[in-house]
Formats: C-alpha cells, sequence, structure tokens
C-alpha cells in the first residue's frame, strides 16, 4: 500500500515536469546534440549541435557540469564556423561556483531579418577545465536551469507561420514559439 501511494506522488511530482520536456509544435522533435571529448588530462571540448525542421531565431542552452571533487569552469567558447555564427548576439556566461555554462544565441537585435534555418549541425564548441591544473577524469554534463530562467530551449521564428510580419509577439502567445528539444550526450574517444 505505501509503494503505491509512494509511486503515485512521485508520478504527480514528475508528471508536469515530463510534459514541458521535449515540446515541439511546429513538426518533427528537435534534438539538441552535446559531444563531450578529451582534449588534454586538464582540458574537455563540448561541441552544441542541433537538429531543427524549423526556422529559429533564438536560443538558450543552461548546463551543469560536474567533475567528481576537481573544480572546473567553462573558459571559452567558439561561436566561429557554426550555425549561429551570423546572429547578432552570441552570449557565453561561465559560473565556476556553480560548475554551470549559460549559452544565449540572438539572431536580431534591430529590424534584421536573421534566423537559423532548418538543418542540422554545429552551433559551438565550449572548453572546460580544471581550476590549478588538475587531471579531470570524467566530465559529467546535463540541462539545467540558471538564473533568472535560462534553460534548455529554442524559438521559433514567427514570421515563418504567419502571412504579415508583425513588430512583436502579443505576450499571452509569446510560449506558443517556444521549443523544448530532446536532449541527447555523447562521449567521444
Amino acid at each position: 500500500m505505501k509503494t503505491t501511494a509512494k509511486f503515485g506522488l512521485a508520478l504527480l511530482i514528475l508528471l508536469p515536469n515530463i510534459c514541458l520536456a521535449q515540446q515541439d509544435t511546429f513538426g518533427k522533435l528537435d534534438t539538441m546534440y552535446a559531444d563531450v571529448a578529451r582534449v588534454d588530462s586538464s582540458t574537455w571540448s563540448i561541441t552544441i549541435s542541433y537538429d531543427n525542421d524549423e526556422d529559429v531565431e533564438g536560443l538558450t542552452v543552461a548546463l551543469k557540469m560536474t567533475a567528481g571533487m576537481t573544480k572546473i569552469v567553462a573558459d571559452s567558447a567558439i561561436f566561429t564556423g557554426g550555425r549561429v555564427e551570423h546572429f547578432s548576439y552570441k552570449g557565453f556566461r561561465p559560473d565556476s561556483a556553480i560548475q554551470c555554462v549559460t549559452l544565449g544565441m540572438v539572431a536580431n537585435l534591430g529590424p534584421i531579418d536573421k534566423y537559423l534555418a532548418a538543418g542540422t549541425g554545429r552551433l559551438c564548441t565550449i572548453f572546460v577545465s580544471s581550476l590549478g591544473d588538475q587531471a579531470v577524469e570524467k566530465l559529467m554534463i546535463d540541462t539545467t536551469t540558471t538564473q533568472p530562467a535560462n534553460t534548455l530551449m529554442a524559438i521559433a521564428y514567427p514570421y515563418q507561420h504567419q502571412g504579415d510580419k508583425i513588430d512583436t509577439i502579443p505576450i499571452d502567445r509569446r510560449r506558443e514559439l517556444e521549443i523544448h528539444p530532446a536532449w541527447v550526450v555523447k562521449y567521444v574517444e
């Protein structure tokens, strides 16, 4: 009896999170990939790639990184050669205190008509190193939420589904453009 009650309670707690994850109302489910590879004994790279079937005008990627007892920091990100190289804003915010990194990519910061076209490929590469040049045996990453509300999300380009271009999206319709892609981590040898 107690096991059934615990299962029911766990289901009620987890159900909203499951419903929010992996949402894409524009076609097939988009997927964000992280290819994690060792560069040397104290440095790793995380290559972020995205597979989307609709045009996108903004992305956020918030990652939690752990390396056991070894303190690490995301010390740089390279957007050159990636699918978002032409975006107006490409933000990289590491936080060594909580061992997280937040990426923000915005296509337009004014009346410009940029977007990430449907396709597959690399967005950027993040480099992670240990503090004090200690060896990092294994780097583990996963999505998280960083302040104020950054998570794994894309924003669909609004003009692909409307006839007339509009200046802004009404506040009550902004969630219609949110895409919550699937998340896949691959370790490269």
